[in-house]
């Protein structure tokens, strides 16, 4: 059987990019069971409630849903359990003093295996207040509107 290579993204938290200004990001293991792998290996999960906290000097992913697996036995996990991130030490304590920062939260951006092992993105976010997202949603617009009308000129050779 030959080994998995490269990157296939199970999951990605489209939300956290609206609600936060994502400051750093770390790539992180996760400790998991076997039913919750085969599970992941058949794109299901949620990560729209997911949060990270730093407690007793480790990372700690809460409120990560990944069902049951459906072929599973009385082996099968818990959807909803606490699941253990896996980090350097010096990743760790730099985490733990970004957060003592107010307002910084660590923010999983999107789950994904890469050569056979379960990764997450984890982000080092602050949350954004409703007229930033507003402000970021104009200049969106207002960026998109010029890539439009660029494309409308040089469709017509003004450039």
């Amino acid at each position: 059987m030959s080994r998995e290579r490269g990157q296939k993204v199970i999951v990605s938290n489209r939300k956290a990019r609206h609600d936060y200004s994502i400051l750093d990001t770390y790539e992180a293991g996760i400790a998991l069971m076997g039913t919750e792998v085969k599970s992941l290996r058949l794109g299901r999960a949620s990560l729209v409630d997911a949060f990270a906290t730093v407690d007793d000097g480790e990372v700690w992913l809460r409120n990560l849903h990944i069902p049951e697996y459906v072929l599973g036995t009385w082996t099968n996990h818990t959807p909803r359990r606490t699941r253990k991130l896996l980090l350097h030490k010096a990743e760790i304590l730099r985490l733990i003093g970004k957060t003592k920062e107010s307002g910084l939260s660590l923010v999983p951006l999107s789950m994904y295996f890469k050569d056979g092992k379960v990764k997450v993105e984890l982000a080092l976010a602050r949350g954004k207040k409703a007229y930033d997202k507003r402000q970021t949603l104009a200049k969106r617009d207002a960026d998109r509107e010029i890539a439009r009308a660029a494309g409308r000129a040089a469709k017509q050779g003004r450039w």
